[in-house]
Parts: structure tokens; C-alpha cells; sequence
């Protein structure tokens, strides 16, 4: 098993090749539908560590949430959910500023 690691400076490439072969070695065989659960319940800890950032009210015995992990935690599932769909992230990225550099925003 090849040990997992980024280069110093990543392009978004090497993070979906990253989450690829992480997603491989860990058997994570997950289809579409459970990627976007997933997604949603990473989401849902980062906002309840976001909640908790900002002083609201939390459940005392709530699980306590670094933020920064969540927020990696929505990013590494986000690239895989992506890498299921085949997307090209860094390439619908460009594409989809050059539609919003087009726009007029108010």
C-alpha cells in the first residue's frame, strides 16, 4: 500500500488524486447517494462547531468540533463525491468563473 501524501504545493488535481487512492485503500466503495449524505452530515458538524464559535446555545453533551476539521472534513468528502461524478473540479471551477466574471452583480 503506497503511503499517502501531497506534494508542498497541491494542485487540486493531486487533492482528487488523493481522496482517489485514500478512497481505494480504506474501502470506501460508497455510491452517489451516500457521498451527498455524507456531505450533508459533515456539513451539520461544522455548523454546530461554527455555533459554538460564536457563543449560541449547544447541547452540553454535543461532541466538541475543531472547525478546521470539519471544514477538511466537508472538503475530502466534496472531492470524492466529485470524483464519483467525474468532475474535473479545478476545470468546472475555471469554467464556471468565466461565466460569473460575465455577470453584473448588484
Amino acid at each position: 500500500m503506497a503511503e499517502l501524501t501531497l506534494p508542498d504545493n497541491p494542485t487540486m488535481a493531486d487533492y482528487q488524486q488523493y481522496v482517489r487512492i485514500m478512497c481505494e485503500q480504506r474501502g470506501f466503495k460508497d455510491d452517489v447517494p451516500k457521498k451527498f449524505m455524507m456531505l450533508m452530515e459533515e456539513v451539520g458538524e461544522m455548523s454546530k462547531a461554527a455555533r459554538k464559535g460564536v457563543g449560541m446555545k449547544i447541547a452540553d453533551n454535543a461532541a466538541q468540533q475543531n472547525i478546521a476539521h470539519e471544514a477538511a472534513d466537508i472538503l475530502i468528502v466534496f472531492i470524492g463525491l466529485c470524483n464519483l461524478l467525474t468532475i474535473d473540479l479545478e476545470q468546472a471551477f475555471r469554467d464556471k468563473e468565466e461565466q460569473n466574471k460575465q455577470r453584473v452583480w448588484k
